[in-house]
């Protein structure tokens, strides 16, 4: 039997899984977190491998034990409350995750970040560093992808390779975060219409609330990256309040700015491939999962934010 000190460490960048429970109940047993679902005639326990779980998003008709929640702890799993099919994720009206508390975790990479935040010319700089990364996840992906090329998605079509040059020119002559956040939200509004076009979805419209299977889907598979960009802040014990990007207004804005690392490149086109083969939603967050792992999305996350923390010279 497996105690909590007998837990091997496993990187977060090279965890396997993000598990989504609904109508269930998450306990401690023999030293292992269990979730229970019951049956008509009978109750049925399953493990959870907390040392190789990244996050846990519990929905609809969950619950939790003080026991489950300590093991998870321990384990560094991060925790969070969210609706049915894991959108939207929240606490009361706002995105919120239980992390995980831990005074050992490093604090080189809370001190770096600091040191240029509260500089405009700094903190411009950085979030610059993450919009012209973000296209090299895009091109890298599609490029290798073979679902997409299947689809019709090529990285080499003229639409996209014009609107990623126009965003690269004007990420890079951005005089503020207002000029870089509409260069960003022009380059997915152009992406949104090339994936309508290749899938053939022409009735689609952008909405958070909408009911339809892509934009559910985009829900979904943005909360998964979320997760990610949550996880990946905490182990390196960066505060989500500063973005440097989404508003320093804004609760939790860094998980946005890091999330958008790997949305574009991974959620977009596949949410609209999958709602055009009718995927379940199961199927739709298990292919974005393979996903994560093949193109190693963790990793990305963790280059990304500890090479702008450890910047010392800035240009």
């Amino acid at each position: 039997m497996e105690q909590l000190t007998d837990l091997k460490p496993i990187l977060h960048s090279k965890r396997a899984n993000i598990y989504y429970l609904e109508k269930c109940r998450v306990m401690q047993k023999d030293g292992r977190v269990l979730y229970l679902t019951e049956t008509k005639k009978d109750y049925c326990y399953w493990n959870i491998p907390i040392a190789n779980t990244t996050c846990l998003l519990l929905g609809t008709g969950t619950s939790i034990t003080q026991a489950a929640m300590r093991l998870l702890v321990k384990a560094g799993v991060c925790v969070g409350f969210c609706g049915t099919g894991a959108t939207p994720l929240l606490a009361a009206c706002e995105i919120e995750w239980l992390t995980p508390q831990s005074e050992y975790r490093p604090t080189e990479y809370l001190q770096g970040w600091m040191s240029f935040w509260f500089d405009d010319t700094k903190r411009l700089q950085a979030a610059k560093i993450l919009q012209l990364a973000r296209i090299d996840f895009i091109k890298n992906c599609w490029s290798k992808n073979k679902d997409l090329t299947d689809a019709g998605f090529y990285i080499d079509d003229q639409p996209i390779g014009s609107a990623l040059t126009r965003a690269i020119a004007k990420i890079k002559s951005a005089d503020n975060v207002t000029e870089l956040l509409l260069s960003e939200a022009q380059l997915t509004k152009e992406l949104y219409k090339y994936a309508i076009q290749k899938t053939k979805n022409l009735d689609f419209k952008r909405n958070y609330d909408g009911e339809d299977t892509a934009n559910a889907f985009l829900n979904h598979g943005n909360y998964l990256a979320y997760g990610l960009a949550a996880s990946c802040l905490w182990v390196l014990g960066i505060s989500h309040s500063f973005a440097v990007m989404h508003g320093k207004t804004r609760r939790g804005a860094l998980v946005f700015d890091v999330a958008d690392l790997i949305k574009d490149a991974l959620i977009l086109p596949t949410a609209f491939i999958c709602a055009s083969n009718n995927f379940t939603e199961q199927q739709f967050r298990q292919k974005c999962l393979q996903l994560f792992i093949k193109y190693k999305a963790m990793d990305f996350m963790f280059e990304q934010v500890k090479q702008i923390a450890l910047t010392k010279e800035w240009d």
